[in-house]
């Protein structure tokens, strides 16, 4: 796939990069490692500062960051500045509480002091995707640089652009240019990368099968990654809920950057005295979401990434109604080959359709009847995804112990699932594995060291 920036409202290249040859990559990749003994040599408070000036940086250069997020993979302007304040909230937030993270923990043995310690790995290369192109890399890059490793980053071949904004961000906060670069590469040259004993870990956010290859590559050299993958996020609600609230946060949990989003809902799955009621409203909701041009601010969703993504898609619908689903919005593509998607609403999904097993990477509400709780329970551990899900009953008590009983990394009861800077983030089954935020996420890649000292040797003096 060709490194251009691509705006899919347009359906113009706006900019084309050739991309780096094995020797460049290598060289950066020797200056990474170079730099890596002199970064984790430098203090928490010398990094906290650079992570705080990248902070106010993000804050300064929110409008045309998010005007260039509009331009590359089509999120409206509005998202786009919220996405880029988040990214400045995530660096503060490790900028404070780095330390504390990786203080050394005493541990109680036979030693006289006995403890752990958390100290940097070096090279970590970030394999990132274009949905949510600078939050994607910041998550990772907060906690990684605070830790004291260095950071690659192969972006995704369609937002170059954001790839190279977010590199001058950290350089102009005072980073060392060599401690954060992004590689304008093919995926050919990450087997390389992966199999250099100077990059000492990876992690990767984008498709099972990506998570997949990149883990059997870095298995084979005995390499730490942290995989964040697809999601088909189960959305349960019980007849005991507010309807109205649930189908209000389920359009807008569902719409999430034009309905790509991992976390997005995306089976709703619903007791049948209320599910009637509860189609009725996420309809309404939907279609009062307007399209439009990514560039203005009226604008609540833009256009999928690519044309080939809206084509996907529409396959998707297509077999799943042929496989007897059934439509309760219409909307999707106007004519092939284009990037808008409306909102389509599917029910009647069984097991046998691609809309019970598949995640659907675009707007399309997914709709499951289910007999009571246990049997909701059931339907939404009936995927081979396990990233995000939300439960809505009035009875907050049942609300948490389904919480307990749901195969996924998080679960919000009564409340819009998304990730945050507090909360740990990942997956369990074909979502992945490993943490990203929170004090988890800074310690994925640490060398967790136990260190153990014995009591002072004592001399004995030698009688003649």
């Amino acid at each position: 796939m060709p490194i251009e920036s691509y705006n899919p409202h347009t359906g113009r290249v706006l900019r084309r990069f050739s991309a780096f040859s094995w020797a460049k990559t290598e060289r950066i990749l020797g200056q990474a490692h170079h730099a890596a003994a002199s970064w984790q040599a430098t203090s928490f408070a010398h990094r906290a500062k650079v992570l705080r000036a990248a902070a106010a940086l993000l804050r300064e250069r929110q409008h045309d960051l998010a005007r260039l997020m509009a331009l590359e993979m089509g999120k409206p302007v509005a998202d786009g500045r919220a996405e880029v304040l988040k990214c400045a909230t995530c660096c503060e937030y490790y900028a404070e509480h780095a330390e504390g993270f990786l203080a050394d923990e005493i541990i109680k043995t036979d030693a006289r002091r006995s403890f752990i310690s958390y100290q940097p790995l070096g090279v970590v290369l970030a394999v990132m995707p274009w949905n949510f192109p600078l939050w994607q890399v910041v998550r990772f890059a907060a906690p990684a640089l605070m830790a004291g490793n260095v950071g690659l980053l192969k972006h995704a071949s369609n937002v170059p652009q954001c790839a190279l904004a977010l590199e001058k961000i950290f350089h102009d906060a005072g980073l060392p240019p060599a401690c954060f670069r992004t590689l304008l590469i093919g995926s050919d040259l990450v087997e390389k990368l992966l199999t250099d004993d100077r990059v000492r870990a990876a992690t990767l956010t984008g498709s099972e099968g990506a998570g997949a290859a990149v883990a059997a590559i870095a298995g084979a050299q005995i390499k730490k990654t942290v995989l964040e993958l697809g999601g088909s996020d189960a959305f349960i609600v019980l007849a005991d809920a507010d309807i109205a609230l649930a189908a209000k946060t389920a359009a807008q949990s569902r719409m999430i950057n034009s309905g790509q989003s991992c976390i997005a809902a995306k089976r709703f799955i619903v007791e049948k005295p209320v599910l009637k009621d509860f189609i009725n409203q996420l309809k309404t909701h939907l279609l009062a979401l307007r399209p439009g041009d990514p560039l203005e601010e009226s604008t609540q969703y833009g256009p999928l990434a690519r044309p080939d993504l809206a084509d996907e898609l529409t396959q998707q619908v297509a077999d799943s109604v042929a496989q007897g689903a059934k439509v309760e919005l219409f909307g999707g593509q106007a004519k092939p080959g284009t990037a808008l998607f409306r909102p389509v609403i599917l029910s009647n999904v069984k097991p046998g359709q691609r809309a019970y097993a598949e995640e659907f990477f675009g707007p399309v509400a997914l709709v499951l009847e289910a007999k009571n709780a246990d049997d909701a329970v059931r339907l939404a551990n009936d995927s081979r995804f396990g990233l995000g899900a939300a439960v809505w009953t009035a009875d907050a008590q049942k609300g948490e112990a389904m919480a307990r009983q749901l195969e996924s990394g998080a679960v919000f009861v009564n409340g819009l699932v998304k990730s945050s800077s507090e909360l740990p983030f990942g997956g369990v089954k074909k979502s992945g594995y490993g943490r990203e935020l929170s004090y988890l996420g800074i310690r994925e890649f640490v060398n967790q060291k136990s260190i153990w000292i014995g009591k002072e040797a004592v001399a004995t003096a030698k009688t003649e």
